[in-house]
Formats: structure tokens, sequence, C-alpha cells
């Protein structure tokens, strides 16, 4: 017999979903229902200038609209957007899912499941038109209510931005997460002749975000620790810094929200209400997430961070 949420996905399929995508979801949502587990996310292949992204997705059986999540400088999307930790509620995915939503996270460029390219390095532009190229696929994966919300964290931010700059149109609103840039910064161009230093990545640098006490169990902590290397090994290497040089909040015209956590040291209230005051939007909305820092999502305040998200989002349609 299904269950009610098994009824509920098979009555709102729609017949053009290709027959072996509706068997691999009914087989996540069967698995569910049967050991209590978060379902596993499906992973897309997405080609951006000839080059192979994975692109993660987990949905609500009726979700008629759709996120993007671009993750930050050092981990990929699954330790960072959906950690499983047995007797916790970590995952921001399967919270977003439980409100509704189709979620998609992407690995950039040598991050995760996504190979480098020929050069090695990955570079804030380059990263932009990935971040597009994945937008634009996951507008043809169904017939949403309106284009997909996309949402960047920490290095994730500024990306997203530049994507937002270069294709507004693409997204119908915009999420800037631990935005940790500046906006009177400017960078200088590249050294000549730099090389990619393929340096090995550390469990002190995986557990480094989490700095507000009591606001995740050292069980978390440590299963963090162990996906997030076991996903990254390697530290991305990235170059082209003068690229955010292009960043100019007066050009973002569609709702766009700030959000940070409280005692976030990379995302200084100073340098976000540079950000803020100069978004061009009317549709704007800055939030502090009490008790949290860089991971707030990862943390005690994570229905706090998803509720404030989620209404944006929510609000923006109206």
């Amino acid at each position: 017999m299904l269950t009610p949420t098994q009824r509920e996905f098979f009555l709102n399929v729609r017949i053009s979903i290709p027959v072996s995508r509706i068997l691999a979801v009914a087989a996540l949502v069967f698995c569910l229902s049967q050991n209590g587990l978060a379902a596993e996310p499906i992973r897309h292949t997405v080609m951006s200038d000839g080059h192979p992204l994975a692109l993660w997705e987990k949905r609500a059986a009726s979700a008629s609209e759709a996120i993007l999540l671009v993750h930050g400088r050092t981990w990929s999307s699954l330790p960072d957007f959906d950690l499983q930790i047995e007797g916790e509620d970590l995952s921001l995915m399967d919270g977003l899912v439980e409100k509704g939503y189709a979620v998609y996270a992407i690995d950039l460029r040598g991050y995760g499941e996504t190979p480098r390219d020929d050069s090695g390095w990955l570079t804030p532009s380059g990263a932009a038109d990935d971040v597009i190229a994945a937008l634009r696929f996951i507008a043809g994966e169904d017939d949403w209510h309106r284009a997909p919300h996309l949402f960047g964290w920490s290095m994730g931010s500024t990306i997203s931005q530049l994507a937002a700059q270069k294709a507004p149109e693409s997204m119908s609103s915009l999420t800037l997460f631990g935005y940790w840039h500046d906006p009177d910064d400017r960078f200088p161009p590249d050294e000549p002749g730099i090389e990619p230093l393929r340096e090995t990545n550390t469990a002190e640098a995986a557990a480094s975000d989490f700095i507000t006490p009591g606001s995740i169990s050292d069980v978390a902590v440590d299963g963090y620790v162990e996906a997030a290397l076991a996903a990254d090994p390697i530290r991305v290497d990235v170059r082209s810094l003068e690229d955010y040089n292009a960043l100019d909040p007066s050009l973002l015209r569609m709702p766009t929200l700030v959000i940070a956590g409280e005692f976030d040291p990379l995302a200084p209230s100073d340098n976000l209400a540079k950000l803020f005051t100069r978004i061009g939007s009317g549709r704007k909305q800055w939030v502090s997430v009490p008790n949290s820092d860089h991971a707030a999502f990862l943390e005690a305040p994570r229905d706090y961070f998803i509720h404030s998200l989620h209404a944006f989002i929510e609000g923006t349609g109206r």
C-alpha cells in the first residue's frame, strides 16, 4: 500500500517526465518510507562550455519552484548542503524540501564530483558562467511557477552575484549568505606564471567555521570533517580574483536577501551595510541569524535560518 507521500508523488507526476526518472524518484521515496533515512540526492551532469558539472537534486513531490545552492571556497555541495548525521537534522537541502521546493546544489570546477578543467584553476567569472548554465538547466527541468532562485554561501555568494549581474533573467531572487567581500576593495591582477598548488585539505580547515560555543554537536562537527575531506581531499586553486572588481550591488534589480550569522567573522556588519545600502532592488532584506557564525544553517538556529529564507522567497512571489 502506498503511503500518503507516495500517493502525492504519483498523483502529481507529469506524464512528460521520463519513466527512468519516475522510477528513480519513486525508489528513493520508498526507501525513505521504509527506513526513515533521508533520500539520496539525484545526480545530474550539466555541460558548461563543454565541461561537465555535477548537479545534485532533491525535491518535494509537488514542488512548483526550484532553488540552486552554490557552495563556498573550500568544500563542495554535499558536505555543505546535505550533511547526514544520525539523530540530527542538518541538511539544508532536506529542510528546503520540507518547505516544498525542488533543491539543486552545484559542484563547481574541481569540487566534489566535478573535475578541474585543463587549466587547473577556478576563476570567479568562469564559475559564474557555470552557475548560469546550471540555472538554465534547472529552468528546463519542469514547468516551474517562475525562474529558479539562487543562493550563494561565502565565496559562492560573490560568484552568485556575478551570475546575477551577467544573467539577471535566469533567476527570480538572489540570496547572499556569509558575504565576505568589502564592496570597496579592489583586487590586483595575478602574478605571471603562477601554477596551481593542489594542496591537501585538512581536518582543521574543515572544522574552522564552527566557532560559536554550543551551536553544533561534536558528533556533527566530526561528521562534517569526515564528509568534507572525503569529498574534497585536495584544495581547489582559485585565480583571477580581479574578476570580483566587476561586482556592483547597484546592478542587482531582482529581490535580494543578505543573510549572515550573528558572530560570523568573515561577514562583518560594516561590509554588509555597504552591500545592502547599495543594492539596486527595492525588494531587499537583511537578516542576522542569532547565536551562529559562518555555517549558520548547520547550527542550532537552523530552523530560524530556513524560516527566514523561506519567508523571503515566498514574499517575492506576492
